[in-house]
């Protein structure tokens, strides 16, 4: 039988990330939770990727949260979801948009911490996991504009 101990279950989860007051701040132990995140990666680190991805989710979604506050919607709660969809929807996926990058970010930063012919493989397993990350974050900020998922490019 193997055991492997990673990380350090006394690490603390760090200082949530204060947003605009429309969406909602961000907290990095649920975070940590949502995303299986161990004490290895470090409070600043997790900080750093949370708030980086806050505001490249808030940027995509500048002219969408402006039209909401325009029609009298002072925060994201207050904007009315579809019939057919839970309570709650438009924070749940600005959560997973800002969770996906915040996570591709992570992987992006720890794929080298390894760089032997073992962490060269895992790195290129990664960039798998990393688009696949991207492409959630994509995929919820659309869902929330109501813009299709499907992009097409000519070659």
């Amino acid at each position: 039988m193997n055991f492997i101990a990673v990380g350090n279950s006394t690490a603390t989860a760090g200082n949530a990330i204060p947003n605009n007051g429309f969406w909602p701040d961000i907290d990095p132990a649920d975070f940590r939770a949502a995303q299986r995140i161990d004490s290895t990666v470090t409070a600043t680190r997790v900080e750093q990727s949370l708030l980086a991805a806050v505001i490249d989710a808030n940027n995509q979604l500048q002219a969408w949260q402006r039209a909401q506050i325009a029609a009298g919607h002072v925060t994201i709660d207050d904007v009315p979801v579809p019939s057919w969809q839970p309570s709650g929807m438009f924070t749940a996926l600005y959560l997973r948009a800002v969770y996906a990058l915040a996570k591709a970010s992570l992987i992006e930063r720890y794929r080298d911490y390894d760089s032997s012919g073992d962490g060269v493989t895992r790195a290129d397993a990664l960039e798998l996991t990393i688009d696949d990350y991207r492409r959630d974050a994509a995929w919820a900020l659309a869902d929330i504009v109501g813009r299709r998922r499907t992009t097409v490019e000519l070659i």
